[in-house]
């Protein structure tokens, strides 16, 4: 990889599939470049971990529920003693009203992405298909140097769609 890269290939392909596998060296650093490069480039970028998404459809595009951490706390009265359900609004939808003007749309990096399933990263690779302003970044996994595919080429071998 050069010293110095513009990410403009990089931002070509994610407006052309609207989703990218990409894999990033473990020492780090590379996904905050393009992370700039994007910024620049009028995208907002929303990072987040797949670690303890849930359900990525429901928690990305829907009102979901979540409850805290009871803390050893336990509720009262009659129902279970696991506490109250929380409802929070849909990240995308919310996230997309925040935008600014002039952006021109909605990135979401996610890291860790290898934990993910094949059913969860075919949301991923449809979701800029429903929502056209928001396109979608998952690390895959790591590599010696920074390289990118379309989400859709990085399910695993045994999954076939059809």
């Amino acid at each position: 990889m050069a010293l110095i890269t513009t990410g403009n290939g990089f931002i070509r392909n994610l407006e052309k599939f609207g989703s990218l596998g990409v894999y990033v060296p473990l020492e780090g650093g590379f996904e905050g470049r393009y992370r700039r490069r994007l910024r620049a480039a009028g995208y907002v970028t929303l990072p987040m971990t797949a670690r303890g998404l849930g359900d990525v459809a429901a928690y990305l595009t829907g009102v979901h529920g979540v409850r805290p951490p009871h803390l050893g706390k336990k509720s009262s009265g009659s129902g279970a003693a696991v506490g109250s359900v929380y409802y929070l609004p849909p990240v995308v939808n919310y996230q997309l009203e925040q935008l600014p003007p002039k952006s021109k749309g909605l990135v979401l990096w996610i890291i860790e992405g290898y934990i993910l399933s094949d059913q969860e990263v075919e949301f991923l690779t449809t979701l800029p298909s429903l929502e056209p302003k928001v396109k979608v970044v998952v690390e895959r996994g790591g590599d010696r140097s920074f390289r990118w595919l379309p989400l859709k080429d990085t399910f695993s071998a045994s999954y076939q769609v059809g």
